[in-house]
């Protein structure tokens, strides 16, 4: 595909060399200083951060691995509460260093961004130490019980003998890492933060499902995921010589059986023995002595609003209200007799929307999904301008973790070009994968959702690392990814009216989110209460209901931002069209959307407001547009 090569960076000496002329007029540049000021301050502001990013990576080597960066490859991250109060120290000092070494406002356009998207972040991570306890460490969603086999599967590749030792260390290391977990579980339990019995209860189940198999047992016949994982990649590894592979297997099955499985075996006695007896079934953070503020805090950092609870709940009643009459439509245009709950009682349970519960079924099932990603990979150019050299991989969730993952996700590609984007489907019940929701779910994860997002954004190499490979504004990274289930209705997708019926049931779905969240974490409902109201508004399977429910308990907030963000995307889509008129095109408000890097959505309607004012310019070239 042809690419057009866009930037979000302008800040570099070739750029400014180069576009000295064209770059005069960019709307939002400083005018009151120097070309040589500019220059200097926005060098001095990115080699800082690019540094600082530099500096994270050496003390969070998983982050590294995961953007294949090697440095720390036989380590994980240090949990401790000495290492948690080292990196609050630092960002104490980084924001010292933001506000008293830089000149705000000599900074040009790009640079602008850098520092207010920086600083904020810094800002909230400060500011995130205080509730450093509240987070449920061990949950069915993100617990590092089973993100940690997810992650040596997954992101740690073997491709020389340094790599497999390297591996094992990693494994060797579990002993310490389990050991901190738990320490930290205790000072959080102390503080009166206990996971809910039904979270704990999947975190056990998941504990136990991955720390069985050979050679933690003797049977043969069923081996461990993360043995058979290692093993495989050492016998298609051509750098290891066939007789090193012998003892290095020999060295794996004792790191599994000495370390790997012992480590297990404390976590699962302590949630056994220590944790679920204090638990409770209650599950907003209403319960925590400062869950009211952390709330408001969670949905700060998550929307990256000023929304209370209170307006997101009422955005919420509204949307679905909305949503709900849309779907009144297209049950006329199908011709359903019956009224809507009746509808979707025939979505939830007519076999004709589901495959088969077989293996047939769950390979007809991806083939189908690569099938939309395929035609919708073929529309792109009418609608963008910047595509993605890394390629895009469907996926099952593998089946360690399938019983508790979510419905589909994405991993983005590691920059070095090794690992694809990964657009993640989960086929342990096909009950709950529906057919009709298909289109909208390829879209939202896949393209033009997350893979373009977020692959374009790291390949924007003269960005800041951070901006390139940061995902931490959920409502920019989760708006953009809704904004991509819409956005194919106007091109001419979801032709088949259930199919839009999906694309609404998922919006819905969404929609719901924001009433449900803020009904558990403010309103104090009962998980009871929340399944009950998703049942009552949304075709969505009981599985996945009480799926989401339950993500919403060890996730506050987070779900809110979706529909947060793709309504302001929108909203800003809206404003370009009216402003722009015949000038407006849809490819360049893309460009400026997805080439900045995640933001905040105060900055990117920043950003947006200066893609029109510059657009509105005789001869105007987009402002964040490289030309040489």
């Amino acid at each position: 595909m042809k690419k057009t090569i866009l930037l979000s960076f302008v800040a570099t000496s070739l750029l400014l060399a180069s576009c000295k002329e064209n770059n005069k007029n960019v709307v939002g540049r400083p005018q009151q200083y120097t070309e040589r000021e500019i220059q200097a301050e926005g060098a001095k502001l990115n080699k800082w951060v690019d540094a600082r990013y530099d500096e994270y990576l050496g003390t969070h080597p998983q982050t590294a691995t995961f953007l294949g960066d090697k440095r720390g490859y036989d380590k994980w991250n240090n949990i401790t509460e000495a290492a948690l109060l080292a990196e609050r120290d630092d960002y104490k000092e980084q924001a010292a260093w933001l506000k008293d070494s830089v000149d705000a406002k000599a900074l040009d356009v790009q640079e602008q961004i850098t520092y207010k998207l920086y600083t904020g972040q810094v800002n909230d991570a400060i500011e995130r130490y205080e509730y450093r306890n509240n987070p449920y460490l061990v949950n069915q969603m993100f617990g590092m019980q089973s993100d940690i086999p997810a992650f040596l599967i997954n992101m740690h590749h073997i491709e020389d003998p340094t790599e497999a030792a390297a591996y094992i260390a990693r494994v060797g290391a579990m002993s310490k890492l389990f050991d901190d977990l738990i320490s930290r579980l205790k000072t959080s339990a102390s503080a009166g933060v206990v996971p809910p019995r039904f979270v704990l209860v999947k975190v056990l189940d998941a504990s136990k499902n991955i720390s069985k198999g050979f050679p933690i047992t003797a049977d043969k016949a069923a081996m461990n995921e993360v043995f058979a994982d290692f093993s495989e990649k050492v016998l298609k590894c051509d750098k290891i010589p066939p007789p090193a592979k012998a003892a290095i297997m020999l060295t794996m099955t004792a790191a599994m059986t000495k370390d790997f499985a012992p480590a297990y075996e404390r976590l699962i006695t302590y949630l056994e023995k220590e944790l679920l007896p204090k638990s409770t079934n209650d599950a907003g953070v209403w319960k925590f002595k400062d869950g009211a503020k952390y709330y408001d805090f969670c949905l700060r950092t998550e929307t990256t609003t000023k929304m209370t609870a209170e307006e997101v709940h009422q955005l919420g009643l509204k949307e679905v209200a909305r949503i709900q009459g849309e779907m009144t439509d297209i049950m006329k245009k199908v011709k359903f007799k019956g009224d809507m709950q009746a509808f979707f009682q025939f979505m939830r349970t007519d076999s004709s929307f589901y495959y088969p519960e077989t293996v047939v079924g769950k390979a007809a099932y991806i083939t189908k999904s690569n099938q939309i990603i395929d035609s919708m990979t073929a529309a792109l150019p009418k609608i963008f301008n910047t595509f993605p050299k890394a390629k895009l991989l469907v996926k099952q969730v593998e089946p360690f973790r399938e019983k508790t993952a979510g419905s589909a996700f994405y991993d983005a590609p590691s920059p070095d070009g090794k690992r694809k984007g990964t657009y993640y489907l989960n086929t342990y019940d096909m009950k709950s994968q529906s057919k009709y929701e298909m289109e909208a779910l390829a879209y939202h994860e896949g393209i033009p959702g997350h893979h373009m997002q977020l692959a374009i954004a790291q390949e924007m190499t003269a960005l800041p690392k951070f901006r390139r490979f940061g995902d931490g504004f959920t409502a920019y990274v989760e708006g953009w990814g809704l904004y991509s289930e819409w956005l194919p209705k106007g091109m001419g997708f979801y032709k088949d009216p259930y199919s839009d019926f999906g694309r609404l049931s998922m919006e819905l779905f969404r929609a719901c989110r924001l009433v449900v969240d803020t009904g558990l974490h403010s309103k104090k409902w009962s998980r009871e209460q929340a399944v009950k109201y998703y049942k009552d508004n949304t075709p969505t399977n009981d599985t996945e209901i009480q799926g989401m429910v339950d993500r919403h308990c060890v996730m506050p907030g987070q779900a809110t931002a979706y529909k947060i963000g793709m309504i302001k995307i929108q909203q800003l889509r809206q404003k370009a069209e009216a402003e722009l008129k015949d000038k407006f095109d849809v490819r360049e408000f893309h460009d400026a959307v997805i080439t900045n890097g995640a933001l905040s959505l105060d900055v990117l309607e920043e950003v947006i407001n200066r893609y029109i004012a510059q657009a509105k310019l005789p001869k105007a070239k987009p402002w964040y547009q490289f030309w040489g």
